[in-house]
This record gives C-alpha cells, sequence and structure tokens, in this order.
C-alpha cells in the first residue's frame, strides 16, 4: 500500500483510494461486518439493506463487493443504484429496512471512494455503533450466513420521487412556485443530479443546470469550495433576475451558496439560513451543530430564544444530539443540513427547499437576506500528517495546546477547540483524510490568523505552505 494512501476508518465509515486502500476484498469485508453487527444487535437473521452509490466510476465495483459482503451473512439488499445519501436515508424508513449502506467518498476527489453506514432510522451509525463495525472488521468477527437464501432485489426506481415529496411537505411549495425563481445548480456530475433537478421543476424555479449528468466524471474538484465554484459564480452572475445558485458534493449530503450577485456566500451560511427558515416555519427549537461550526448559529439561536448544542464532527454526532435534545434541524458548517422530517443524515435537498421558501417569504434578494446575520472571518487550515510525524504526532500536540491554553474554555470532545474571548480555534484529525484541520473565527482576519499563530506555536508546528 503506498504511504499516502491510508484506510480511513471513523465515524463515517471507511474511505480510502480504490486498488490501493480501498479494494473490492476490503469493501466486502466491511459490510459483511456491518451486516453481522446489525443481524447482532437486531436479532434479525435476515437482515434488509438499503444499499446506494455515488456516481464515481468505481462506484459500481464498490457497491457490488458490498452487496456479495452483505449477502454472505444473510443480509437482504435492496439496490437503489447511483442516489444521494440522504436518499438512501429516506428510503431505509421508506422500506421498513434494518439499515443502509452507501458507495461513497464525499467529497474526497475520484481515486477516493468509500462506504458509509446507516441504522434503521436511517441515520449515520453513533460513534459507538461503528466502532463495533469497525473492531469486527479488524478482528474479522464475521458471521458468516451459508444457509441463507441470497436475496437482492432492485428497488422500483421511486427513491428520488419519494425523496423529493418528503422535502416539498416540509415546506409550503406554492409561493415559490408562484415566484418562478430562476437559479444556477451545479451537481458536479454526482449522485444528486437526479432528484435536485426534480426537485427545483417541482418547484417550477427555472433552473440552469450546470455538470447535471451523473457520470461520476467530476467537471471541477468536487468540494463545493469558493476556489471550486468559479463556473458556477460567474454564470449566477451573469444570468439575469437569478435568485440564487446552489452547489451539490457529489454524493449531495453537502450544499454551498453563490448569491444573486454571483457571490460565494460559503457553506457556513447554508445551516444559518436553512436554520432560520425552520425556526420561523416551527418555532424555537433546540439546535445541533459540531464544534467547527460558525459562531453564526449562536447568534441566530439567541435572536430566536433557541440553543445550540455543540458536538465533535461528524453527522452521525450532529444527529445523536439532535434526538437528545428533540432538535428540528441542526448541521455542520461544510453545507450539511440535517432535517429530520426528511432524513438523519445531512441533505443538499432540504437545505435548496428551505433557502428558497426564505428568499420567496423575504422578498428580498439573497445579498440582502444574509446581512441579517453578519459573518465572522473564519480560516480554515490543513496539514498532511505525514509532514508533521503522522497520526502518532496528533495527540502530543493537542496535549501541548491544552496546557499552554489551560485557562481559556477548552472542549476536547474532539481534537480540541479552545474559546477566547475574541474568537475560537478548533485543531482535530480529520475523520476523511489523512490532514490535521486548523480552524479559526474572530471578528476579522487578522484577529483570526493571530489566533491560529498562537495555538500553532503551542503545539509545537509551523504554519502550512
Amino acid at each position: 500500500m503506498k504511504k499516502d494512501a491510508p484506510l480511513m476508518l471513523s465515524v463515517s465509515g471507511a474511505r480510502g483510494i480504490v486498488g490501493e486502500s480501498l479494494t473490492p476484498a476490503l469493501a466486502a469485508d466491511f459490510a459483511a461486518a456491518f451486516g453481522s453487527f446489525i443481524n447482532a444487535s437486531t436479532g434479525e437473521a435476515n437482515p434488509i439493506i438499503c444499499l446506494g452509490r455515488d456516481s464515481r466510476p468505481s462506484g459500481s465495483m464498490i457497491a457490488a463487493a458490498a452487496a456479495a459482503g452483505l449477502a454472505a451473512v444473510g443480509c437482504r439488499v435492496i439496490h437503489l443504484g447511483v442516489v444521494a445519501t440522504p436518499t438512501v436515508g429516506v428510503m431505509v424508513t421508506a422500506r421498513n429496512a434494518h439499515g443502509g449502506m452507501v458507495a461513497t467518498a464525499s467529497h474526497n476527489p475520484i481515486e477516493w471512494n468509500g462506504i458509509k453506514c446507516l441504522n434503521a432510522q436511517g441515520m449515520a451509525l453513533p460513534q459507538q455503533d461503528i466502532e463495533q463495525v469497525i473492531t469486527r472488521f479488524k478482528h474479522r468477527d464475521i458471521n458468516y450466513n451459508t444457509a441463507a437464501d441470497f436475496v437482492a432485489t432492485e428497488d422500483d426506481g421511486s427513491a428520488n420521487q419519494q425523496h423529493v415529496e418528503r422535502v416539498l411537505k416540509l415546506i409550503d411549495p406554492a409561493p415559490i412556485r408562484e415566484a418562478r425563481l430562476k437559479v444556477v445548480l451545479d451537481s458536479v456530475n454526482g449522485a444528486g443530479c437526479e432528484s435536485a433537478r426534480m426537485l427545483l421543476d417541482a418547484l417550477q424555479c427555472n433552473v440552469v443546470h450546470l455538470n447535471g449528468a451523473p457520470t461520476g466524471h467530476f467537471a471541477h474538484t468536487p468540494e463545493p469550495t469558493k476556489d471550486n465554484l468559479i463556473d458556477l459564480a460567474t454564470q449566477t452572475a451573469d444570468a439575469a433576475n437569478v435568485a440564487c445558485g446552489f452547489a451539490q458534493d457529489p454524493d449531495a449530503d453537502r450544499l454551498a451558496i453563490v448569491d444573486d450577485n454571483g457571490t460565494y456566500i460559503g457553506e457556513e451560511y447554508t445551516l444559518i439560513l436553512a436554520a432560520r427558515r425552520m425556526l420561523e416555519l416551527r418555532g424555537s427549537s433546540p439546535l445541533a451543530a459540531n464544534l467547527s461550526t460558525s459562531r453564526m448559529i449562536d447568534d441566530l439561536a439567541a435572536r430566536h430564544g433557541a440553543t445550540v448544542h455543540r458536538t465533535a464532527v461528524g453527522e452521525a454526532n450532529v444527529a445523536t444530539a439532535m434526538q437528545q435534545h428533540s432538535a428540528l434541524i441542526g448541521g455542520e458548517g461544510n453545507g450539511g443540513v440535517i432535517v429530520p422530517e426528511i432524513c438523519w443524515v445531512r441533505d443538499s435537498l432540504s437545505a435548496m427547499a428551505l433557502v428558497l421558501s426564505l428568499i420567496v417569504e423575504q422578498g428580498r434578494p439573497l445579498s440582502e437576506i444574509v446581512k441579517d446575520t453578519p459573518p465572522y472571518a473564519m480560516i480554515k487550515s490543513k496539514f498532511d500528517l505525514t509532514d508533521i510525524g503522522g497520526r502518532d504526532a496528533v495527540t502530543p500536540a493537542l496535549q501541548r495546546v491544552t496546557q499552554v491554553f489551560a485557562d481559556e474554555r477548552i472542549n476536547d470532545a474532539d481534537g480540541v477547540r479552545i474559546d477566547f474571548a475574541e474568537g475560537w480555534v478548533h485543531i482535530r484529525p480529520s475523520n476523511t483524510e489523512p490532514i490535521l484541520r486548523l480552524i479559526a473565527e474572530a471578528a476579522d482576519e487578522a484577529r483570526a490568523q493571530s489566533l491560529i499563530a498562537a495555538v500553532l506555536d503551542a503545539a509545537g508546528l509551523s504554519a502550512p505552505a
């Protein structure tokens, strides 16, 4: 295995580089470990598992291998084909399945793929459950069922429609239909091409669809960040009477937004705008967000008399907190919005519907609406773990940070987050890539940079190039 091709095992499931750290044999074993966990935890000898995949070229191979692993432990597999990750979450509950599995590497480049596991609620496995799956996988604690009647069925093709129908019930679609909004949509040739277009068509939007064929050959670097969405921003700016631009990632669980002027407002605002509309529609409710999410969510909550519950990074952690506190919406600052009425995983379609509903209800351009929640300056940096001594170097670095800033407010639920009077810094190893992430937020960029410099110095690290 190449040094730079690690197998990532975390709350996000398994993720690696195809042909290196992620092979069909490994995918089958991981799926079999998950199936064995479902068998043991439910007592069901032949549990039903909904299996979907994103559009990347390796997806059919990885999904086929996963299906074989599931069948080998007696699971009955329902093949959903190329669908968004949240669509699998929807179908787990729609089909009364015992769990779900998605072959996806989310925003990672095309050479990556992975396997994500969902429970019977259609929710990513909580930390304690995915750890059991990983332990089974590592120790090959797999309950092969050689006497099973291996059953696999194709879904009836209604998965996307069922997902869209749930989203349409979330908001009142009539005002949006009457407004005939123009929307530019970049689906990055991913799994959300069909369902997102289906939703916007149902809302009678005038859609300019970029990269709308689910080929898996991504037209640009797939993570929906500013630098990767130049074409979306340009085409939105050039379009007449446009409401906004939307950008999905390859498995369509994240959404980034460009305003009516073609300005990238960022992934952090996705949750803010969606949560604002949800609070307006349903009334004050607890919210949940991870430790790396902007303080804007706290400002929004304060205006609505709501409380924000912070969690470790990973949608399973956010969803668990949402369940514990009966939250109507939650998510992450990476453009991930979780609306339990739809499903328990991040969902770009729910976010689109809520944002469009907000635009119509406000009767103002999106560029004006975002000014209601003033932004902070946020800086995101990352280090390749191989450059700092590997994963073994992370714990000592975090310990040094904790010691130096012991008098500040510390949260060590996921790496270390330090809250200062003037801002905060979160430093943690990624769940999905072999990198160390560092995020800082303050009132202005100079203060955010100074916080980063102080934390890097305490950690004994040099600023990334």
